[in-house]
């Protein structure tokens, strides 16, 4: 697989990022047949790149779940349509810019969890007329085991809100305001679709997570309905490790799923799917500085999330493995070598990051390859001069 890869890029420079598109085709492929049905919406923070988040669309997923109200903005404004917004917004200038564009208003739902997220949207669009503004409530689905201060929270921080009543009470309170309309409920459950399932600890928590949040979101479901008087449009949950559960769920209208279309290093531990990855980064060696050893220039894309080992790129190239002392490194990246084919100056090794996304962060251009041959380059987010955060 690396020599394919590095006969389609010969004759491009290093650091450069590959995208295999017969594995980002079959990736979406499985994530829809996984989902058996159920619409999944395309988490773009685990792409960043405008045009296979369009291809991702075009093979059948049904909206994006963006990571900011600003490249909600853009997206829209380049004909993406059904745009969830994933996290809250304070951005006033964006909410106004969203209150002031029909289509905008129209084609993107916020998220709340708060009467001050409430609030802030009720400002901007106060004076603006049009459609009502959508409002998705994200509900915390982590799960709690214990009572009073003995309680273990396992899962992500996120919402303030839980359980059915207070849910309920925002969903009121936001019906009620002029120009707002409360148009679903989100449940990630970070803890299910989030962790490989590297022991039978997590596989238990995973357990008792889907029981217990299945039986709280009818719950919630029903009050939420009830207090806003009509039925929910969306109730969003899963991501790419939870397909089958979520989707399968009493009340879920659509999944989302986006890291399950490259497959980054941190889902090679998962039993739902094969791993099949589709997106790489390429270094160039630039010195030897020892038998066994080789060293790469740049390559030091960390993972977000508590550091430690797996948030490291993993090494794909036979033999090679990193440093244990020094890692990926700001400006080089030095290899050991553990029974490979020797790497010399001018070789190229590969790397696969720890996570979807965030290596577009690190690159202007993505080069989509069959076989041995890149047949497109396209830009990233940042490419295209976007920065979301």
């Amino acid at each position: 697989m690396t020599a394919r890869l590095s006969a389609a890029t010969a004759h491009l420079p290093a650091p450069v990022a590959v995208v295999d598109l017969d594995a980002f085709d079959g990736n979406a492929a499985d994530l829809l047949r996984r989902a058996g049905g159920v619409p999944v919406r395309l988490a773009s923070k685990s792409v960043r790149v405008r045009s296979l988040v369009t291809r991702g669309l075009a093979a059948g997923f049904t909206g994006v779940m963006t990571y900011s109200l600003r490249e909600a903005l853009w997206l829209v404004g380049e004909g993406v349509r059904d745009v969830l917004v994933g996290y809250p917004t304070v951005d006033r200038a964006a909410l106004a810019e969203l209150a002031a564009d029909p289509v905008a208003r129209r084609e993107i739902t916020l998220m709340a969890d708060s009467g001050a997220h409430l609030e802030l949207i009720a400002a901007a669009v106060e004076g603006p007329g049009g459609d009502d503004v959508g409002v998705c409530l994200d509900v915390d689905s982590s799960l709690r085991l214990g009572a009073g201060p003995l309680t273990a929270h396992l899962g992500v921080r996120r919402s303030p809100l839980r359980e059915p009543a207070d849910v309920a009470s925002v969903a009121h309170r936001a019906e009620a305001t002029p120009g707002l309309r409360v148009r679903g409920l989100m449940f990630y459950e970070a803890q299910v679709a989030g962790l490989q399932d590297s022991s039978a600890a997590v596989r238990l928590v995973k357990r008792l997570s889907v029981r217990e949040v299945s039986r709280r979101r009818a719950l919630v479901v029903a009050e939420v309905s009830s207090a806003v008087g009509h039925r929910l449009d969306l109730v969003n949950a899963g991501g790419t490790g939870s397909l089958e559960v979520s989707a399968g769920a009493e009340g879920v209208t659509e999944v989302t799923a986006g890291s399950g279309l490259f497959v980054p290093g941190l889902f090679d531990g998962y039993r739902a799917f094969t791993p099949r990855p589709a997106a790489w980064f390429g270094l160039d060696v630039v010195r030897e500085p020892g038998p066994g050893w080789a060293t790469a220039f740049g390559g030091g894309y960390i993972a977000s999330g508590p550091s430690g080992r797996d948030r490291l790129p993993r090494v794909v190239t036979p033999g090679w493995e990193l440093s244990g002392t020094e890692g990926a490194g700001e400006v080089q990246t030095p290899l050991r070598r553990r029974g490979g084919a020797p790497l010399r100056t001018g070789d190229r090794a590969w790397f696969r990051h720890a996570k979807g996304g965030e290596l577009a962060e690190r690159f202007t251009e993505v080069h989509l390859v069959r076989g041995d041959q890149v047949v497109e380059t396209v830009p990233t987010y940042r490419g295209e001069g976007k920065a979301f955060g």
